[in-house]
């Protein structure tokens, strides 16, 4: 009996710690709820720290800090499900950026600029995709090689010097704002999130979309359709060059100044936004809302480290973002096993 007493009492600790078991494993097959989480957290932790995080000012700031990586980073997402990975959107932002600035200095109309702006980002993300979908090549290398020739094309057109004395109008697109209310929405934050809706329909309402999804999940089956998955690639690297041509318009319009080395060090942010934000680097994973919570994320990080004074804040910020990408791989691979 005393047996029978002892089996009946470890049964509801049986059913606790199964219970428990089956709420972690649906935690983490849902990355995006346990940023929203950690996010939350943060938020709740900073608040009661400081008495100047929770205002309207500064959380528009924060949302204005991510705002144009996280455009970037929309392309750099669709890279990545498919399976690749994209290095140049920093000095693809460089590019656009002074691309357009230098069309607007030899007297072009803003939306011819922002074109030429734009044209020379998708260029880049077209010969990367033509790269790697058609030859093959590492994604890594690939990218790696057009970031460098990228870089210096930009540094060769004005011999390393920022051009100044930019348009008003253009200006405007990066350092005017929405009112709504009492609140002054900055226009970068507006673009993040009609992108945002852009993107989001793209992935999840169209042919396009469910082709990018199978292409990251398992090509063979998107060859017995049909389809070839090299021009799937091919169209998503040079959307990403778009998207990353986009963010440094805003970017230059938002700063007042074309520099040749702006966005520089950007592509650990933008990676580091999809993948903490659910993006798998396995492939055939990844939404634009865990992209935008990706980088809230780090940018609360970032913006709780200087309201706390910590000391060395740029190394504190490096080590949390580079562990928090390690822990997010950690349980991609965990949750891969276990499936």
């Amino acid at each position: 009996m005393q047996y029978t007493a002892d089996v009946t009492r470890s049964k509801p600790q049986g059913w606790l710690v199964r219970g428990l078991r089956r709420g972690w494993r649906s935690l983490i097959q849902r990355q995006e709820l346990v940023v929203a989480m950690l996010l939350l957290v943060a938020g709740f932790a900073l608040s009661l720290s400081t008495t100047s995080f929770f205002t309207s000012a500064n959380l528009l700031n924060v949302a204005l800090g991510f705002s144009w990586y996280v455009i970037a980073a929309f392309g750099a997402l669709m890279v990545i499900i498919v399976g690749g990975v994209d290095l140049s959107v920093g000095a693809v932002m460089a590019l656009a950026g002074m691309v357009g600035a230098l069309a607007l200095e030899a007297g072009l109309p803003l939306p011819i600029a922002l074109l030429c702006g734009m044209g020379s980002g998708t260029l880049v993300g077209f010969v990367n995709g033509v790269l790697v979908g058609r030859t093959g090549l590492p994604p890594f290398i690939v990218t790696l090689g057009t970031m460098g020739i990228t870089r210096g094309v930009v540094l060769s057109l004005t011999s390393g010097a920022p051009v100044l004395n930019l348009s008003p109008t253009f200006r405007y697109l990066g350092q005017g704002s929405l009112a709504l209310g009492p609140l002054a929405i900055p226009l970068p934050v507006i673009w993040m999130l009609l992108l945002a809706v852009v993107v989001s329909v793209l992935l999840h309402r169209t042919v396009l979309g469910r082709y990018i999804y199978t292409v990251g999940q398992t090509e063979r089956a998107l060859q017995v359709a049909g389809v070839a998955p090299d021009k799937v690639k091919t169209i998503v690297y040079t959307l990403s060059g778009l998207l990353a041509a986009l963010a440094g318009l805003i970017l230059t319009a938002r700063l007042g100044v074309a520099a040749p080395m702006a966005a520089s060090g950007y592509e650990l942010d933008i990676i580091a936004a999809a993948v903490i934000g659910g993006a798998s680097l396995f492939g055939g994973e990844g939404t634009v809302t865990g992209i935008v919570l990706g980088a809230a994320l780090i940018q609360v990080i970032r913006n709780g480290v200087v309201l706390l004074g910590l000391p060395n804040q740029n190394q504190w910020q490096f080590v949390t973002i580079g562990a928090m990408i390690l822990v997010v791989l950690l349980l991609d691979y965990w949750r891969r096993r276990r499936v």
